[in-house]
């Protein structure tokens, strides 16, 4: 249930985003969710490897523990994405201004 919520507000706020600079807003929502998921396979990836590595002893069967270790990968990826997003998009708006000014009196 924590999922649904999770998957609505990254959703959200990727629509947001995308709305407020004039993109494809679905693309960027299923963009959005997919990074969510995307961030937390590849946490759960590392995981495994470090567990290799050092040999922790990790109780893979419990799905809280995992659930609870993935949310931070999942959300962290997320921000990244959508930091970049803003910032690309940010920054391609001060440069049509900028182009738009010129010659003006």
């Amino acid at each position: 249930m924590l999922g649904f919520l999770f998957i609505y507000f990254i959703g959200k706020y990727f629509y947001e985003l995308a709305n407020q600079f004039n993109k494809n807003k679905w693309l960027f929502v299923i963009l959005g969710i997919l990074s969510y998921y995307s961030g937390a396979f590849i946490g759960g990836i590392i995981l495994g490897l470090i567990s290799l590595i050092f040999a922790i002893e990790i109780d893979w069967d419990n799905q809280i523990l995992m659930n609870a270790i993935a949310i931070p990968f999942g959300f962290g990826i997320t921000y990244l994405l959508y930091f970049l997003l803003k910032r690309k998009w940010n920054s391609e708006i001060k440069l049509e201004d900028s182009i738009d000014d010129i010659g003006a009196n």
